[in-house]
């Protein structure tokens, strides 16, 4: 297949042998196809632009989204298009980078081809920065009926969903249907679970008075259910025991060493016998590991649904074919269930995997991926948060500064970062939220 200069964008210069084909420029340089915008497949586009070597992008949006703040968006404290921001606009100027919106059906290594919805596409290189999809266990009840937490739409979906029960909540007349409206039960006390549960507890605590005259300040139940025996348990005891702390005080309801085992769209059903009626239901308490077909075999798949590596990030089995971010899993005796599937060892991971690039299209020797643990942060509503930083650790509101100014200064594009700014500066001093809108009515299923 002969190919040209990179430089050549021209439609007369594209690359399509046939109909089935996705149309990409010509060039004599090595193909890198990397599979999924997020933190891990962004940081590594960004560290190889305008390098000889032809990247091509793909991702099902055409957006980038800052997963963190998610939650924000759930509960109204931010709108979805400041924590989201066009990968086109990010990619511009990139002379050797390529971007298609198109969705990756199945992989066939021994062809090097990769079949999407809108044709084929041939690589030297490929890399899965695919990330993950909420993991229910199994539970096809709470599937169907309950909310994830991982993307956009999901938190639109919890934000419509959100408010129309509690519109409903005002209308109905039947006491017992009033609760289930009103009550809401997260399940997983890890740091979406409890960013959650905090901001929840804060709407019930600053907006419900105002929005919803017609209710008790305590109509709003919010349970937290944590399958360990504590909440947060990838941080501190200090951590854990202070957050604890703070959701009880926000009247916030924490079950743990409790599971839930059903849920049929209303009542809540634990592992030991308890029972909740709520119609709000958000699951954060795991996920799986996120990749075309055509990859699996008994040797590179690992707990979590996750693609073993090397410590070079390579797949195990495949010669071209790499792992970063949420979906890599690299099984070290330090590392025995991978890194942590959070943004920092994805950026990390593509920042490595770049200058790997860089050394294999210049013959140089490879260095092991070696993780920095710059360590963790959550927040448990306004001027409440937790930081494990090394051996430092301490709480409150220096840590809720410091969390603030470490998810602000991380978020992509300076129009995005000034419109979290002031929405949190006029949050702060008004203990108000961005419009509380209904645009599209939600049906679960």
């Amino acid at each position: 297949m002969m190919r040209n200069n990179f430089t050549s964008n021209t439609f007369k210069d594209l690359e399509c042998c046939s109909s089935e084909t996705i149309c990409l420029p010509k060039t004599t340089l090595k193909r890198l196809v990397v599979i999924g915008g997020g933190f891990a497949g962004l940081e590594l586009v960004k560290k190889l632009k305008n390098n000889k070597i032809q990247i091509v992008l793909i991702d099902k949006n055409n957006f980038h989204q800052f997963q963190p703040l998610l939650y924000q968006v759930a509960t109204s404290g931010l709108e979805p298009d400041s924590i989201a921001f066009p990968l086109r606009k990010q990619l511009a100027g990139y002379k050797n980078v390529n971007f298609r919106l198109t969705e990756v059906l199945q992989i066939k290594p021994e062809e090097n081809t990769i079949y999407t919805t809108k044709g084929i596409i041939t690589y030297d290189y490929l890399v899965l920065a695919t990330g993950t999809a909420t993991n229910f266990f199994g539970l096809k009840s709470v599937q169907k009926n309950g909310l994830g937490l991982k993307d956009i739409r999901d938190s639109l979906n919890i934000r419509h969903m959100m408010l129309q029960n509690l519109e409903q909540a005002t209308i109905t007349c039947n006491e017992q249907e009033k609760k289930a409206l009103t009550n809401f039960v997260i399940v997983g006390g890890g740091p979406a679970g409890i960013e959650m549960a905090g901001a929840l507890a804060e709407f019930c605590k600053y907006i419900i008075p105002k929005d919803y005259p017609e209710f008790s300040a305590s109509i709003m139940k919010i349970y937290l259910i944590e399958a360990s025996n504590k909440i947060l348990g990838v941080m501190s005891n200090k951590a854990s025991s202070q957050s604890l702390k703070y959701l009880t005080d926000l009247n916030v309801n924490v079950l743990v060493n409790e599971a839930v085992i059903d849920y049929d769209g209303t009542l809540v059903k634990t592992k030991s016998g308890k029972e909740i009626n709520a119609k709000n239901l958000i699951w954060t308490a795991g996920v799986k590991g996120l990749f075309p077909d055509g990859l699996d075999n008994k040797d590179n798949i690992v707990r979590g649904n996750r693609l073993k590596t090397n410590e070079n990030l390579k797949v195990i089995g495949f010669d071209n074919i790499y792992a970063i971010g949420d979906v890599s899993a690299m099984i070290t005796e330090k590392t025995p269930k991978g890194h942590p599937q959070v943004a920092q060892p994805a950026i990390q991971q593509g920042k490595y995997l770049a200058e790997n690039f860089l050394k294999i299209i210049n013959n140089k020797p490879l260095k092991p991926f070696k993780y920095i643990d710059k360590g963790s942060l959550a927040t448990v509503g306004k001027r409440r948060a937790v930081a494990d930083l090394g051996k430092l650790k301490f709480t409150g509101y220096f840590a809720w500064l410091l969390w603030s100014f470490v998810h602000l200064m991380s978020i992509s594009g300076f129009k995005n970062k000034l419109l979290v700014g002031l929405n949190w500066t006029i949050s702060y001093f008004s203990y108000d939220k961005s419009n509380r809108l209904i645009i599209r009515k939600f049906k679960n299923n």
